[in-house]
């Protein structure tokens, strides 16, 4: 299995020598850091500060696809938003060897984000108050738009011929899925009429990183166009009453650069449940790729199945409590 992967073809020389190319001198202190989508790397210099070396995913993104993410990131940084831009290194931030992209950035270190701080949820508005203003500025061109829906048909149509299920939950499920599939399209009616511009995709306590009094915001892999709530959900957590007081800090800081999508709220649910279904697809559709397996040696199992399966149905019943 592990053979027949591109990631199989990567190894510490290979590395080496692809920046020893771009004139990187390695200490050969090399540090795979926590990223399964990609190949990410701590890598020493002789000499100069280490760098993080990004190895993109073959045949996820194009190249014109990972250019407007990092476009896009260089003029944020240009802004005064706290992102880590690429480095330009002989002329490009983007380099290609043995059919793979990759690109250095500068390393900074920080410490998880954490949700139950009120000040720092504040500043969190501030920031993507500021960083979704600036989102509206000009569109992507190559980067896709959110899709609730397109997803979970992508999930109907690979799981019927997948062996990952148990065949005794496979029926049910999928049974499951096309259901929440025609409870979607009202959400996605609603997700159409809203302002969509360029966003973070993938915004989360993870990608957040905090060091002293600086809030520094990660990995932008996952941009795209689509609604502000897109990268507001994934900081709500606990009960309706705490997401409500995290909503309000959020809003408060927001408010300060455009008028927080107070509208878009009727999405959350309707992006939690297609996010549920998109992340099992996602480690299905990379199970070759021997990192999956080793990550998450539950998926596949009747436990996992059977408890994403009951969580689907719980948001089944969520989704037929929302007026659109």
């Amino acid at each position: 299995m592990s053979d027949q992967h591109p990631y199989a073809h990567l190894s510490q020389d290979t590395l080496i020598d692809w920046l020893e190319s771009l004139g990187i001198e390695s200490d050969y202190r090399i540090y795979p850091l926590n990223s399964y989508e990609n190949r990410v790397y701590r890598v020493g210099v002789e000499e100069s500060s280490p760098l993080v070396v990004k190895i993109y995913r073959p045949g996820r993104w194009n190249e014109a696809q990972i250019r407007e993410e990092l476009s896009f990131t260089a003029a944020l940084a240009e802004e005064d938003i706290s992102v880590v831009p690429a480095l330009t290194i002989q002329g490009d931030v983007l380099h290609e060897r043995d059919g793979f992209f990759l690109a250095c950035f500068p390393m900074r270190a920080g410490h998880a984000f954490e949700l139950d701080d009120p000040d720092k949820l504040y500043r969190i508005g501030q920031l993507l108050g500021r960083m979704h203003s600036f989102g509206q500025v000009t569109p992507f061109i190559h980067r896709p738009r959110l899709s609730l829906l397109q997803p979970v048909e992508e999930s109907l149509s690979f799981f019927a011929s997948s062996e990952l299920i148990p065949p005794d939950i496979k029926d049910n499920y999928l049974g499951t899925v096309e259901t929440l599939n025609n409870l979607l399209k009202p959400f996605q009616g609603l997700l159409d009429t809203c302002q969509q511009f360029r966003i973070h995709g993938d915004f989360h306590a993870g990608n957040i990183l905090t060091r002293d009094d600086t809030i520094l915001l990660v990995d932008f892999d996952d941009t795209v166009t689509g609604p502000a709530m897109q990268d507001i959900w994934k900081l709500l957590s606990g009960s309706e009453h705490e997401q409500a007081l995290q909503i309000n800090e959020l809003e408060e800081g927001y408010q300060q650069f455009r008028d927080f999508p107070r509208t878009e709220l009727k999405l959350v649910e309707a992006l939690r449940t297609c996010h549920m279904i998109k992340h099992a697809l996602w480690i299905a559709k990379r199970w070759e790729d021997p990192a999956f397996p080793h990550a998450f040696p539950w998926f596949g199992s009747a436990r996992y199945w059977s408890e994403h399966l009951l969580a689907l149905r719980e948001q089944w019943g969520t989704l037929q409590d929302i007026e659109i």
